[in-house]
């Protein structure tokens, strides 16, 4: 059990990984609730749902990577700021992909909204490591991060 936690904190991607995981799941929690509430009254309510739960979401996450990820100190506007254009980035792929799923593919809305966070899953963690949190070289040594195989 020790080794667990030696591993979970000091490893970012497992970090990254039940942050994220938890944060998923209140996403698409806040999309399903979101399109239910909605779709009786709009003909493309996937794509409400879709805008207000990743706003929410968003605000959620950058906290958790912030504090418990990513464990920066300072820089709390312009990480923010870059976050949001990292998730800003992730969320018109997410819309483009929900689209194309949901309208031209048929696919059903739940499903489609699953496969879409997956993909958007790996692309914001290289995004935020690589962008959002990153930390100056000289600030960064030594430390184990944890990254992806070949990031």
């Amino acid at each position: 059990m020790q080794t667990f936690t030696r591993r979970l904190h000091d490893n970012q991607f497992i970090r990254y990984l039940l942050v994220g995981g938890f944060n998923t799941a209140f996403g698409y929690g806040l999309f399903s609730l979101a399109f239910y509430l909605l779709h009786p009254h709009l003909p493309n309510a996937h794509l409400a749902a879709a805008v207000v739960s990743n706003i929410l979401a968003i605000a959620v996450a950058f906290l958790g990577y912030k504090f418990i990820v990513f464990r920066t100190k300072g820089n709390y506007l312009a990480e923010f700021f870059r976050c949001y254009v990292v998730y800003g980035a992730a969320f018109l792929l997410s819309i483009a992909l929900l689209a194309v799923f949901v309208n031209a593919c048929h696919m059903n809305v739940y499903l489609a909204q699953a496969l879409v966070v997956g993909i958007t899953m790996v692309v914001s963690f290289v995004s935020h490591q690589r962008f959002s949190f990153r930390v100056a070289p000289s600030a960064d040594r030594g430390a184990s991060t944890g990254s992806l195989p070949g990031a």
